[in-house]
């Protein structure tokens, strides 16, 4: 089940997300200012795999609040972490997720995505989008919050599953049998799985 939310994110992620054009721009219209941006990297020649990669994981970067989505995937085991712990968990979570899926990006071949709606609650908003592939239509929901004139990206939907509900349920598992050392060093066998496999 993750390594499905890991495909169908890579595509959702890389139509999705770019840096807020002003402070009147609302979440969606962030969304859709990224398709070009990140298909503009995809589509561009000119880049080698590891500059693309670079270019991939910084705009990324710029939206996802890693710390927000780490605390919400630790949840209760957040607040037992020390502060050198919740580090070390925001930077590998971070390179895990980047990592899981940057390659796949690689794999982009024209799907489309539909805004079919947008709603927003304060500095709260949620979007739906709709990835438009040969064989079926996958309905991706972001949930964004205003920090300053950006939006920021605390968890994703994907066919009614939340990303952070999907982790939070194996790295429980995880930190009660075998700790906080126990979860650090599986996130950076996979980590380090990733980098001699790509």
């Amino acid at each position: 089940m993750l390594k499905r939310y890991v495909m169908i994110l890579t595509v959702g992620l890389s139509l999705a997300f770019a840096p807020v054009v002003s402070a009147e721009s609302s979440a969606v219209d962030s969304v859709r200012t990224t398709v070009e941006a990140i298909l503009g990297l995809l589509k561009n020649d000119s880049l080698d795999k590891a500059a693309r990669r670079s270019a991939m994981e910084k705009e990324i970067g710029k939206r996802f609040d890693f710390r927000a989505m780490s605390q919400r995937t630790l949840a209760t085991n957040w607040k037992k972490a020390t502060d050198a712990e919740k580090q070390e968990f925001t930077d590998l979570f971070k390179q895990l997720i980047q990592n899981s899926y940057v390659g796949k990006l690689e794999a982009y071949t024209n799907e489309t995505v539909s805004y079919p709606a947008d709603k927003a609650q304060g500095k709260k908003a949620l979007v739906e989008t709709l990835i438009k592939t040969a064989s079926a239509d996958i309905p991706v929901n972001y949930k964004l919050y205003r920090k300053g004139n950006d939006w920021l990206v605390y968890d994703v939907i994907i066919e009614g599953v939340s990303l952070i509900s999907n982790y939070r349920s194996s790295y429980q598992t995880i930190v009660k049998k075998e700790g906080f050392d126990g979860l650090m060093s599986k996130m950076k066998e996979k980590i380090k799985e990733f980098e001699t496999t790509s």
